[in-house]
């Protein structure tokens, strides 16, 4: 192989940029253990909160040292491993921005005419059915003809508006409602992401999923979904106040300061926990890195005056209690001090004491900077805020802003907003700045100061330039908080999962169990029919797994179940490359070949196969990441990574080893004794079988068929819409006795109709866990609704608890091991548009590698043969789920799950039959004077071992998951297990057959001609 020395520099620096990721992952592992250890010494019922509260004190202290760089916490975990909910715990929340609220608070009073309220209806009505493409659109068609062709421009025209005239014409207007609409879904997707900082959940994500108005957020670790809920779903609140400045503050912080040390001082037992000083500690950060912490970590003098003390930022608890936790040497403007996220609990309990209150003018508020400073190592900052008006209120709120636009500053490099207000905002804005000149006004967004820029002339035209040390993104996001109060466009949840963090934590430990087994399995199946280049291939594939997670991570891709399981079945298909090759090695030897020549050749004629077999293989996990959402996608990432990382194990780091193996010995075995000649002399005339698999195919085909209309599917929540709930008692029930107390307790209810009465009650797991899946109340997705569903459920089974459970308990698993485990909520329209995802998808995958096959090989024939066998495995496996589900022990759900499984099978599968493809190929072009039937026959045969061996370690991974993976996916390993039984024997009895069939009945056409 040329290029050794160029290979291995790229395997070393692989490695070592692996190695660099990954040493995130443990280090954050080890500051979280010792702060699990610090939380011991707590109550058990405080132990979550002194564990968040240790993590977040040494958030921006120094915690990895690689010598070249120090890496705090914060950092850490931005680069570690991300774990998905289901391996976490957490909750997934789908929203959607609601149009139909812009479009009435952009018509104003207009919003009362009959044809606009009908047409409002008309497009309601298209987006719950699903039948909706533009909500807008819907909406302006629906208007124009409601009204009998009334221009719509006249149900928008505004004083404050210009770009919308009587003159404007409908589809003028659609264009402005359009990005009106954007705008508004920019802006609550801006919101959002601010109010998600405030969960103390760690690598939360959040995205907004493009050609929608949805946007899709993930908090790991959440422990108060209903409060999740309720935060996510309020409306916007911007507010303009009016403050204090510092120094008009100090003489009253100082005395609080004071106060509070007397205090502390005669109940010393009252003061807060030390966590920062052990978290500093522990991370090996030394006293004088840590200022500023609850701990004491200053080395003040006890006898300095409060203002040197203020001049060195430096604090002893025990004289200053609140100026070491709030740092006055951060005050400026209406900042009265910076605190550190650990201590901004502590700083509240202070400021709310009575007596410190009393210090304080009566119309003083204190509000928080909305996320930590970089500049003083995070700290967040707290604005004095001034209430003057008599109802206690904002004197102006974000309705009057008009636009809000970044851009640059005409002097220099730094970034300025500009902000316009309509005419009632303009008045009030002009008294504001008048009387505030010299001081700040703070810009509040849901209770949260994101700048308070400094007043330096009243401004009475409603335009007003906002300045200050801004990046062109920070300038972005300002104008961003500013324009969400434009608009009132609350979002509205659609979709939720909960997975409680037991069941994240049983998920992980029964993948790693699986995942251990499989490799195991693998290795041993290796080495022990390949012999010494079956060893070689182990030491390629333990590369290969180390590789794939160094890339997951450096990409920040996120680990979930199936993505564990995605990686499991990576590494039965990576072997796939190795055993192409070592076979064809084995040929080229039996040819009479030399040792070093028939390892070129084997090598160098594999590479079409594994090529193209990855190829299409990646083609699926693209359309799976593209049509797919969370779990699933995790699935495609792992799947497409790990095909690229096994390709390069295979072709070169496998080779490497052979290489150096034959250089130092001078010889390498490719089989044993037994296994040398397995299944290398076979004789088969499959075509002439073909009829035969034709009728076995036909038959399965309307077995399939007869189940599905008779039967139907298991249709998951996903696809129906509804609510799944997965509980756990505390003692074994049975699936009869909790179906018939649900439905009995859904009955009661007037609105109950037949359906929404009947729920699906299955056993899930352990015979203490049922999953119940409702259609009660599924086309409202309000938190009312699924508050109700829940009561109804909690009531049903709280008799089958054996002690007094609690509705909090039941909903929320971080107090209680039992109840509710993992909740799902899906809407009708959700559940629409994840049909025809589905369908779309599986249709995309066999359209394409159908194409590609027609590229590779040049003749139509093959791409039919073949995407024909990808279309029976597919059907089959649907119709198996028919059969079969509520006959089997475990869950057979037509899910987003399996779907991924179908797709994962079409890529899969193609594999055998590129292969095979391939042989044919190669013997059409060797023995031309051979018939058809004979070259096929003999192309069959001779892959014959490869496609058995491929296929018995797929099987080994895939089985060894099934059984120890736990139940959370073993419907999904089970739809795998099916496809690759049956994805090989289409190959061999159906893809090829058809092929044939089509390329002869071509031949004697063209004879006839």
């Amino acid at each position: 192989m040329q290029s050794k020395g160029f290979i291995k520099l790229i395997a070393v620096l692989l490695a070592l940029a692996c190695v660099y990721q990954l040493s995130f992952t443990f280090k954050t592992r080890g500051v979280e253990k010792q702060a699990a250890a610090y939380a011991a010494q707590f109550p058990l019922d405080q132990q979550g909160e002194a564990e968040q509260h240790y993590l977040d004190s040494v958030q921006n202290l120094p915690v990895y040292n690689l010598g070249f760089r120090k890496f705090t916490y914060k950092e850490c975990k931005e680069k570690e491993l991300n774990l998905g909910l289901d391996l976490k715990g957490g909750m997934n929340v789908m929203l959607e921005v609601q149009v139909e609220d812009v479009v009435k608070a952009l018509a104003g009073d207009s919003q009362n005419d009959p044809a606009f309220i009908e047409a409002i209806g008309v497009a309601n009505e298209a987006m719950k059915q699903g039948s909706s493409t533009d909500y807008i659109s819907d909406f302006v068609k629906a208007y124009s003809r409601l009204s009998n062709g009334r221009p719509i421009a006249e149900l928008f025209v505004s004083p404050d508006r210009k770009d919308i005239t009587l003159e404007s014409s409908d589809a003028d207007v659609e264009k402005i409602l359009k990005k009106e609409t954007e705008a508004a879904i920019g802006a609550s997707f801006n919101v959002l992401r601010s109010r998600i900082d405030h969960f103390g959940v760690t690598q939360p994500n959040i995205l907004r999923l493009p050609n929608s108005h949805r946007i899709l957020v993930e908090l790991p670790g959440v422990k108060e979904p209903q409060r999740v809920r309720d935060l996510l779903q309020g409306t916007a609140s911007l507010e303009f106040w009016t403050t204090y400045d510092a120094n008009e503050i100090f003489p009253a912080l100082s005395a609080a300061d004071k106060l509070i040390k007397a205090e502390l001082a005669q109940a010393p037992a009252a003061a807060p926990e030390t966590a920062a000083a052990e978290a500093a500690a522990a991370a090996g950060t030394p006293a004088a890195e840590a200022e500023g912490l609850i701990a004491e970590v200053g080395a003040a003098d006890s006898t300095a005056t409060a203002e040197t003390a203020v001049q060195e930022g430096n604090f002893d608890h025990s004289q200053n209690p609140l100026f070491a936790v709030l740092n006055p040497r951060f005050a400026g403007g209406a900042s009265i001090g910076a605190a550190y996220k650990a201590d901004m609990a502590a700083v509240n309990e202070y400021l709310a004491q009575p007596a410190v209150r009393e210090l304080f003018p009566a119309d003083i508020m204190f509000k928080w900077g909305v996320k930590g400073d970089d500049k003083i190592d995070g700290r967040f900052y707290l604005y004095a805020i001034k209430v003057s008006t008599p109802d206690g209120k904002a004197p102006l709120d974000g309705s009057v802003v008009t636009e809000a636009t970044e851009q640059y500053a005409q002097r220099g490099a730094t970034a300025e907003v500009s902000m316009t207000m309509n005419a009632e905002g303009t008045q009030e804005w002009s008294r504001m700045t008048g009387e505030n000149i010299g001081k700040c006004i703070a810009i509040v967004l849901d209770g949260y100061v994101y700048s308070a820029p400094r007043v330096n002339s009243k401004i009475d035209k409603g335009q007003s330039q906002i300045t200050g040390d801004f990046t062109i993104q920070e300038a972005k996001d300002l104008a961003n908080v500013l324009n969400s109060g434009k608009v009132p466009a609350p979002a509205k949840i659609i979709q939720d999962t909960v997975v409680g963090p037991s069941l994240g934590q049983e998920s992980i430990n029964a993948g790693m169990i699986s995942f251990v087994i499989a490799f195991i399995l693998v290795l041993l199946y290796m080495g022990l029919f390949y012999k010494t280049a079956g060893w070689m291939s182990d030491v390629a594939l333990l590369t290969n797994v180390f590789l794939l997670m160094g890339v997951l991570v450096s990409f920040g891709a996120v680990l979930t179940l199936p993505g564990i399981a995605g990686i499991v079945l990576t590494m039965g298909m990576a072997v796939d490359a190795n055993v192409i090759i070592y076979e064809r090695i084995k040929e080229e030897l039996r040819g009479g070949k030399g040792l070093s020549l028939a390892i070129k050749d084997g090598f160098s004629k594999a590479y079409s196969a594994i090529i193209d077999g990855n190829l299409t293989t990646i083609i699926t996990g693209i359309v799976l990441f593209i049509f797919g959402n969370g779990p699933v996608q995790g699935f495609a990432t792992t799947l497409i990574i790990g095909i690229i990382t096994s390709f390069f194990c295979a072709i070169f780091i496998t080779r490497l080893l052979i290489e150096w193996i034959v250089g130092k010995w001078g010889h390498i075995t490719f089989s044993r004794r037994w296994s040398e000649n397995f299944l290398n002399n076979t004789r088969v005339d499959f075509i002439a079988k073909r009829k035969l698999a034709y009728g076995i195919a036909v038959a399965l085909m309307v077995l399939s068929c007869v189940s599905f209309f008779v039967r139907g599917l298991n249709l998951g929540a996903e696809f129906t819409g509804g609510r799944a709930y997965v509980i756990r008692f505390d003692k074994p029930v049975s699936a009869e006795e909790v179906r018939q107390n649900v439905e009995k307790a859904f009955s009661q209810f007037a609105d109950a109709d037949a359906s929404s009465i009947s729920s699906e009650v299955k056993q899930y797991g352990k015979e203490n866990q049922m999953r119940i899946v409702t259609q009660y109340r599924y086309d409202d997705t309000s938190d009312e609704a699924t508050s109700e569903v829940e009561q109804i459920i909690y009531d049903a089974l709280k008799p089958l608890y054996s002690y007094d459970i609690t509705f909090e308990q039941f909903r929320n698993t971080q107090t209680d091991a039992n109840g509710i485990l993992t909740a799902d909520k899906i809407g009708p329209s959700i559940a629409k548009d994840m049909t025809w995802n589905a369908i779309y998808s599986v249709l995309f995958s066999l359209i394409a590698i159908g194409l590609y096959i027609t590229f590779r090989f040049k003749r139509w024939q093959w791409a039919s043969g073949a995407t024909a066998a990808l279309a029976f495995n597919a059907l089959l496996i649907i119709g198996i789920f028919s059969m079969f589900y509520g006959l089997l022990p475990f869950n057979l759900e037509v899910n987003q799950a399996f779907i991924a499984a179908i797709l994962t099978i079409i890529g899969y599968a193609i594999n055998d039959t590129v292969v095979v493809f391939d042989r044919i190929r190669e013997y059409l072009g060797l023995y031309p004077k051979r018939n058809l039937k004979e070259n096929v026959n003999n192309a069959i045969n001779s892959t014959l071992s490869r496609t058995i061996n491929t296929s018995g370690t797929t099987l080994v991974t895939l089985l060894a998951i099934f059984f120890f993976g736990g139940e959370t996916i073993r419907g999904f390993i089970f739809a795998l297990i099916i496809g690759v039984v049956v994805g090989t024997a289409a190959t061999i009895f159906l893809a090829t057959p058809i092929a044939y069939d089509l390329m002869t009945k071509r031949a004697k056409t063209d004879v006839e001609k």
